[in-house]
């Protein structure tokens, strides 16, 4: 999360902590394991309020978010608080984030031509890495 906005929800030091732990995240979480790696940390914090707290990072532009195979949202850290896209591996989980300024200029160009504002778009890339490929 970009400096530590939590929109209208109160800073409290489990929030914080959680929040401090996210951005050591190197690869898409889910909630319940975010949560998991929290109470391993010694971060007593409820399932909701993690739940709550990755809506709100989300929604600040603080973490993308993408949904596995199963629809659960999987959170990453935005390190730099710019949008990004990635392809997934649909084995194990693996992502990395790619070029997509194509995308970004169409999503532009359809705001202009409709005259919406706000627009959100999601682009989701799922495949097989070079390491599940030769597992095959």
């Amino acid at each position: 999360m970009r400096g530590s906005a939590l929109g209208n929800q109160r800073s409290t030091r489990q929030r914080r902590e959680l929040l401090t732990l996210f951005q050591t995240c190197d690869d898409f979480v889910s909630a319940r394991s975010l949560h998991a790696a929290a109470e391993a940390a010694g971060i007593m914090i409820g399932l909701t309020t993690v739940y709550r707290t990755l809506r709100i990072l989300e929604a600040d532009g603080g973490a993308d978010v993408i949904r596995d195979l199963n629809g659960e949202r999987l959170y990453r850290p935005r390190p730099d608080g710019r949008h990004q896209h990635y392809v997934v591996c649909r084995e194990c989980g693996l992502s990395r984030a790619v070029e997509a300024e194509q995308v970004e200029r169409w999503a532009r160009s359809v705001a202009a031509t409709t005259g919406f504002t706000g627009i959100d778009h999601v682009v989701e890339l799922t495949g097989v890495c070079g390491d599940c490929g030769r597992k095959e």
